[in-house]
């Protein structure tokens, strides 16, 4: 039973790992590059250790130093967050090795599901249905993929067999595009997961995405805990995520169809804790298995916010062997949960990610609000790593409830010294599309048109100084402080005490 916990990661999910561990009572321990010497992960830990250079290859995917620091800081067990090693099964074998805890699934779960051509096989065998694509095991060259193209017919997707979060991922509309698409896709996928292998899979247009929430024990007990809505995407990267989903919305059957499903893929390889099962849906409710996260996902806080499950807790919980606390019939979806994913990044320039000094940041609150964030005032935001820098997250009785107090709060969040994209996610929420949940993964690049122009970034980079000169002005005003006169009367008083004395 371990009493210390590591975490291998950095940013807003390190932060959350450490709050949970912080509740149950576990002591903690942050690793940090160079870049991250003054981040609120490490200002939270009970112990902190460098571990190498800002570049992620040097720093948070050395394994070496990361098994390391758990070995001098005496850590029972080390949590992976997502992205870098978290889904990496020689890492989880590794840790397992020194006799640490991984508070993750077992490697073999990870190396059967976290390989993506090799998860489309295991889940198809199991009766799960999978969307056309290379369905062989291993390692494919450049050349065998080129060749298998034209029989999974175009457009497809190349998408990297280690990660997720849109990284390695490439879209292709023709043969003739493919080689130079395949190089960066590795070239990508080997920076951000070291693992440049990646697979083809057939690009089903029109589709929704939707995920299922997946818990395990070591007991044989497997539940799922309802749907996440993660069609808002751009370049396969989400932007905006909610639970319940509003095309699922009140078909509770079709929920527990999907759900019955992301299960028995779950059980298919003996999983155990925390994963999730990512489905494409078409308008005809037909789903299709894309892929298994397996690891926590950035977008699970909406989940908790409707079904009352902390997702990290449990995650511990059960890494402990203990058994869950929830069954199926105890899960049900209260209100409803949306996720505006806060990236450093500008929406004026093609969403070009934005660097520098956060000089000053007000968060949002009131009720329903939760906003996950890893930076401060003064906080360096650099471009060694993702531009993700918090996530807003409301809650509502309704949709239409979680809608108002996200625009609420979207207006109330300020962050000034790099560019965000704040801007998007308010248009965003004031699209009628939106509004009425009709869209799908291709929503935000085709028939959402955010009409961010040149032109209109100079209008908004005009009424931005302006407004900011008003408020200023206001706020002076605000400050400034009459001071009493001398006399300790008014003027006017003054004056018809004058006139009677000299009547």
């Amino acid at each position: 039973m371990f009493t210390k916990v590591l975490i291998a990661n950095r940013g807003e999910i390190a932060v959350r790992i450490l709050r949970a561990c912080r509740e149950i009572g576990l002591q903690t321990v942050a690793v940090y590059s160079e870049a991250d010497r003054q981040a609120l992960h490490v200002r939270y830990a009970d112990e902190a250790y460098c571990i190498g250079e800002a570049p992620s290859r040097d720093s948070y995917l050395r394994i070496d130093k990361i098994l390391d620091v758990a070995r001098k800081s005496g850590a029972g067990a080390i949590h992976p967050g997502y992205g870098f090693l978290a889904e990496r099964a020689d890492f989880a074998q590794a840790c397992l090795d020194e006799g640490i805890a991984f508070i993750g699934p077992k490697p073999s779960a990870i190396a059967a599901m976290g390989d993506k051509a090799v998860a489309r096989e295991t889940v198809s065998k199991a009766g799960v249905p999978v969307v056309p694509g290379t369905e062989g095991v291993g390692n494919l060259s450049d050349d065998e993929l080129l060749a298998l193209a034209p029989q999974i017919g175009f457009p497809l997707l190349i998408k990297a067999t280690a990660g997720g979060g849109g990284k390695g991922m490439r879209e292709v509309r023709s043969l003739e595009e493919m080689p130079s698409l395949l190089r960066s896709a590795r070239r990508e996928a080997e920076a951000a997961f070291g693992d440049g292998n990646v697979y083809l899979e057939k690009l089903i247009e029109g589709a929704r995405h939707i995920e299922i929430q997946i818990l395990a024990d070591s007991f044989g007990n497997t539940i799922h805990l309802g749907e996440r809505e993660c069609s808002i995407q751009r370049r396969h990267q989400k932007l905006l995520e909610e639970s319940p989903s509003p095309f699922v919305a009140d078909d509770e059957a079709f929920r527990q169809k999907m759900g019955g499903v992301a299960v028995r893929a779950a059980e298919a390889v003996e999983y155990v804790n925390a994963g999730t099962i990512e489905f494409l849906v078409d308008a005809d409710k037909n789903f299709y298995f894309l892929e298994m996260n397996t690891r926590l996902q950035v977008e699970h806080p909406v989940t908790e916010l409707v079904t009352g499950v902390d997702i990290v807790r449990e995650q511990i919980r059960i890494a402990r062997g203990r058994q869950m606390r929830w069954k199926q019939e105890d899960i049900h979806m209260h209100g409803w949960a949306i996720e505006a994913r806060v990236n450093a990044e500008d929406p004026y320039n093609n969403f070009m990610p934005s660097t520098g000094k956060l000089d000053h940041i007000l968060l949002p609150t009131g009720p329903g609000v939760r906003v996950d964030t890893g930076v401060f005032s003064g906080f360096e935001i650099t471009p060694y790593y993702d531009s993700l820098i918090a996530k807003l997250v409301v809650w509502g009785e309704t949709r239409a409830e979680a809608i108002l107090r996200l625009r609420r709060a979207l207006e109330e969040y300020r962050v000034m010294g790099v560019r965000t994209n704040l801007p998007f996610h308010q248009k965003l929420v004031d699209s009628h599309r939106f509004m009425a949940g009709q869209y799908d993964t291709r929503f935000v690049e085709e028939r959402f048109t955010p009409q961010y122009t040149q032109g209109q970034r100079q209008d908004a980079e005009i009424a931005a100084i302006l407004a900011t000169l008003v408020a200023h002005e206001t706020q002076q005003q605000a400050a400034n402080i009459v001071r009493r006169g001398a006399r300790d009367t008014s003027n006017w008083k003054w004056l018809s005490r004058w006139e009677r004395m000299h009547r």
